[in-house]
């Protein structure tokens, strides 16, 4: 469903989101959202949170602490040639 709700501009451009939106959405002060601009218009998203995500995204390699250890020593070893 689209919604079409008008904004003011105010001080130093700030753009003030109404309330029933805020709601609606679940915006909370502090969280953070894309503005992409795509051509004359702007579309306002929510940012995805790195750790979230990666919580939700579905686990592909299977590794003990241990093991994942290993692996980054390993890498570092190989990316510093020691």
């Amino acid at each position: 469903m689209i919604q079409v709700i008008t904004v003011k501009v105010g001080r130093k451009n700030a753009i003030y989101l109404p309330k029933r939106v805020v709601e609606a959405l679940g915006i909370r002060e502090g969280d953070r959202l894309l503005l992409l601009v795509r051509g004359r218009s702007i579309v306002l998203r929510r940012a995805e949170d790195f750790f979230e995500a990666s919580l939700r995204s579905p686990k592909r390699i299977r590794m003990s602490p241990e093991e994942a250890e290993e692996a980054s020593l390993e890498a570092q070893r190989r990316l510093l040639g020691a």
